[in-house]
């Protein structure tokens, strides 16, 4: 078993989008290797990163606020109790356009590693 309380996570981290995650499991909280677990919360008007990922499956869970992702030139829109996966190399973004945060669970397997995720300026060839 692993478990994570509150006080065990690392510092949230800021991106310069506007994007805020916390893990709750994966490598740097219990050393799962499997896979990990973070919240994420976006701000009205914030968004992440334009990425993907070469090995890691990534798995959305929206709980609340609503969403617009950008997977590969498609728009999906996204509001609480939707969920997506995203296949490596699928190219990603995702917005909140709302007045309200966004706030959602992202499940990756295997476990996050910086070194897995590109930041995708322009077009990403598979």
């Amino acid at each position: 078993m692993k478990f994570s309380g509150q006080s065990q996570r690392p510092d949230e981290i800021h991106n310069p989008e506007g994007e805020i995650l916390q893990e709750v499991l994966g490598l740097q909280v219990g050393n799962v290797q499997s896979h990990s677990l973070a919240e994420i919360r976006i701000p009205p008007g914030g968004s992440s990163s334009q990425h993907y990922h070469q090995q890691s499956e990534e798995s959305y869970l929206i709980l609340s606020g609503q969403a617009e992702l950008n997977l590969d030139g498609r728009t999906l829109p996204l509001k609480s109790g939707d969920a997506v996966l995203i296949e490596p190399p699928e190219v990603h973004q995702i917005f909140n356009r709302s007045d309200e945060d966004l706030v959602f669970l992202a499940v990756c397997v295997p476990a996050w590693r910086a070194s897995d995720s590109f930041e995708a300026q322009g077009e990403h060839s598979k």
